[in-house]
């Protein structure tokens, strides 16, 4: 049984955020076109709307109107659906596996938006070609190549710094101190991206930073821990950090919350029309093991079992890390701390329609160990803490699922009253751009929220939260 189900989850092409194993279902159909019929219809396009039509009609999480789907084209039928599910194109599809083996082509620099509306280096991968040319944190990329980036969206001068294998291009860079921009040749080259970082914060006390959940994640993890534990076997506490972890494999979320569980605890459930997406996943390797039939779990030190543990949360954690604090939360095998996670709680499942393109569609809701749902609602952590000590900063100002349109309800809780919601969330909104919050650098010594869950962990006072109706109040002057 367990070799079987190995074999399927395996096979099944599991990515993306939340996935869950399924049985790719082809339909066979007869050709529409008449021999004399002019113009000719195109047939291998009307076999993938079909190919797309049938999969929703069988897979989709909830029953869909035949009207709706025949009036839309293959992209708009399926983003019609939830926010969540999508046509792949080439391009896209390209990416999504790319992003799920945690490697892409490019220069190899983790990046946000400066306050000068420049393109800033948080940190050069190691081994990267950035790294390897000396561009250093704090250095602002002002050029691409003749194009200049400011004003430039992240997400658009990520696609221009990403391209081709060998390619080369120019970057323009102003670093502190420098008199002169300083001008770096790169030439683009696969990076390979490691979703886990830690490290000893204290004496007795180790963070553990889960950036995103890819297919080398587990194994990661089980080295990470395996390190820390070598350089401070006698540790006190540990904070897993899951803030602005956007989700991934579903493999990696059963493995990191299975690294501090007992084996064959289940995880996590899910639930959708067809038999495959009614499943409970436990921890044990064949839920989690994807990268070999070895498990990277029964390697590490048994202290970890016990360890106290805090985990920290915000609006940008989705999915796959929504699984993981949801199921340490549940067995209160952990303390949540930080803010309302975003509240994705559905499962995408690939399909490919060919070689180069395939879709992602929503087929189950998940659901946490004690059976709560976290769609539109997320995870409430057990000690509110804001970003900062004085107001909840940049993550004021992040969506989440709830404010999507057309997103997928929760099916065993109210949603909140997004009216109240909506008012409370502006008045934060206009504090934190008051405040001109720059982005925060996790695991730092500026970090407010590790700094609590710190002292949570060591029986000191820990700085909550306030209140929502106090929030509101004390935003009330300023939306004058």
């Amino acid at each position: 049984m367990a070799k079987n189900f190995r074999k399927s989850i395996k096979n099944g092409g599991l990515v993306g955020l939340g996935v869950v194993a399924g049985i790719a279902v082809s339909l066979q159909f007869s050709a529409l076109a008449q021999r004399n019929a002019e113009p000719a219809l195109p047939l291998e396009e009307l076999r993938q709307l079909a190919d797309v039509y049938g999969l929703i009609k069988s897979d989709y999480v909830e029953q869909v109107e035949d009207k709706k789907l025949l009036t839309e084209a293959i992209s708009g039928m399926v983003a019609s659906l939830d926010p969540h599910s999508a046509y792949l194109d080439k391009k896209a599809y390209a990416e999504l596996r790319e992003g799920s083996q945690g490697r892409f082509v490019g220069l190899g620099i983790e990046i946000a938006q400066s306050d000068e509306g420049y393109i800033k280096i948080v940190a050069p991968i190691e081994d990267s070609p950035a790294y390897r040319a000396g561009i250093k944190a704090g250095d602002l990329i002002t050029r691409l190549d003749t194009t200049p980036l400011k004003g430039l969206s992240l997400d658009e001068s990520v696609k221009r710094m990403r391209g081709e294998p060998h390619s080369k291009v120019t970057l323009t860079v102003l670093r502190k101190d420098e008199p002169q921009p300083l001008t770096f040749s790169l030439v683009r080259e696969e990076i390979h991206q490691k979703s886990i970082k830690g490290k000893i914060v204290e004496p007795g006390y180790a963070w553990l930073r889960v950036a995103q959940f890819q297919e080398p994640t587990v194994d990661d993890l089980a080295a990470k821990i395996t390190e820390l534990y070598r350089q401070d076997p006698n540790l006190k506490g540990m904070v897993l950090d899951l803030r602005n972890d956007p989700g991934g494999v579903l493999q990696g979320a059963i493995g990191v919350a299975a690294a501090f569980l007992p084996k064959d605890t289940p995880v996590v459930s899910t639930n959708g029309q067809l038999p495959d997406s009614k499943q409970i996943y436990y921890a044990r390797p064949e839920y989690y093991s994807l990268r070999s039939d070895s498990d990277a779990l029964a390697r590490l030190p048994e202290a970890v079992k016990r360890v106290p543990l805090a985990v920290l949360v915000n609006t940008g954690s989705a999915s796959a890390s929504e699984i993981v604090a949801g199921a340490l939360q549940d067995y209160k095998r952990a303390t949540i701390i930080g803010s309302q996670t975003f509240g994705k709680g559905s499962v995408q499942t690939i399909r490919q329609l060919t070689a180069d393109t395939a879709l992602k569609l929503t087929t189950a809701r998940y659901y946490t160990p004690h059976g709560r749902s976290i769609q539109a609602k997320g995870i409430t952590p057990d000690v509110p803490v804001n970003e900062y000590a004085d107001g909840d900063g940049l993550n004021a100002l992040r969506m989440r699922e709830a404010d999507l349109e057309k997103h997928l309800s929760n099916d065993r809780e109210a949603e909140a009253s997004k009216e109240k919601r909506d008012e409370l969330e502006e008045q934060m909104r206009i504090l934190a751009l008051e405040k001109q919050r720059k982005p925060l650098e996790y695991g730092s010594a500026d970090d407010f929220q590790l700094a609590q869950a710190l002292n949570h962990l060591k029986g000191l006072p820990v700085q909550k939260a306030k209140a929502a109706s106090t929030i509101g109040q004390a935003a009330a002057p300023a939306a004058k």
